[in-house]
């Protein structure tokens, strides 16, 4: 049971309730980072993660201070970090392969940390909420589990996940925190919002919304984001959804309509747009190649001419 809390190995946990019965600091961790202040991060310094993706680097890489991500309802946000080479990696994730993510995120960030390095690998998790469906119970259930078989020791320091991010608003129950960013020179993790969240912000909408598996974005030797190359048939089906009214759009394509940001319907037409636009995928991967983009002096992501 390689997943500690307080430096105790966490036994087989059959709720989120039971786990903060057990271990009531967390849920003053939770309160504490609940009412953080929220950070509107400059995209001149952030790596933007979307759903069924991870990023990692170290505190060397002089391209990107701040990983992040947002809009997650039901999906998790998974944060793990060496605290003696400060390499991290965040995830964004929805419970579509968590048995097969989570020793990829720790492989990831052990690959990044000099084995001989003093320091522990610490696990943050914020996310979900009380959900009708339990969703976000399950997927809670479901990481924490799968830390645990893992066989590096993990250190659970931030657990503000389904039950202790919920707020009931007019009734409905809704995430308290939808995004997080983690500063990458310290290893502080906050509440955020993005107003950016390119490069390439509709091409990766597409690989996940046409059932891409979790994919890391980045390499932090060259300072590179690297999307696809991705795979997707012509689905002119999908045109249906255009027509439809935002009620039925969250409806069927959320898993939490009542708890979703203001422009979850708006971000699915533009992916589902580009989609009717790029038909078939092989067009945006010459050669089948990735799509590659390097940070400007100005700070923006522009793509990477390849030879």
């Amino acid at each position: 049971m390689p997943l500690f809390i307080q430096k105790r190995g966490v036994d087989r946990l059959s709720s989120t309730a039971e786990l903060f019965d057990r271990y009531p600091h967390l849920q003053e961790n939770a309160q504490a980072f609940r009412s953080k202040p929220h950070v509107d991060v400059d995209p001149k310094c952030l790596l933007y993660v979307q759903q069924r993706e991870f990023a990692a680097t170290t505190p060397a890489d002089n391209c990107v201070s701040v990983i992040g991500s947002d809009d997650a309802t039901t999906c998790h946000l998974v944060m793990l970090r060496h605290t003696g080479s400060g390499a991290v990696c965040l995830a964004h994730c929805d419970g579509s392969s968590t048995w097969s993510e989570v020793p990829l995120l720790v492989k990831t960030v052990t690959s990044l940390s000099n084995v001989s390095k003093e320091g522990r690998l610490e696990l943050h998790l914020v996310g979900g909420f009380n959900d009708e469906s339990k969703t976000s119970h399950k997927l809670s259930l479901n990481i924490l589990a799968a830390f645990q078989k893992q066989k590096e020791d993990i250190h659970l320091e931030t657990c503000c996940i389904t039950e202790m991010n919920d707020i009931v608003v007019d009734g409905t129950h809704r995430p308290v925190i939808y995004g997080v960013g983690i500063n990458v020179k310290t290893g502080e993790v906050f509440p955020a919002s993005f107003t950016h969240k390119g490069p390439a912000e509709e091409l990766r909408s597409a690989r996940t919304f046409t059932g891409g598996q979790m994919a890391e974005i980045y390499d932090s030797s060259r300072g590179l984001v690297k999307i696809g190359p991705c795979k997707w048939s012509p689905n002119l089906d999908i045109a249906f959804w255009m027509a439809q009214d935002d009620d039925t759009i969250l409806k069927y394509l959320s898993t939490s309509p009542m708890a979703e940001p203001p422009h979850f319907v708006q971000h699915m037409k533009s992916t589902i747009q580009f989609l009717l636009e790029h038909p078939n995928s092989e067009s945006l991967f010459p050669g089948g190649q990735p799509q590659l983009y390097h940070r400007t002096e100005r700070g923006d992501w522009d793509r990477a001419v390849q030879s």
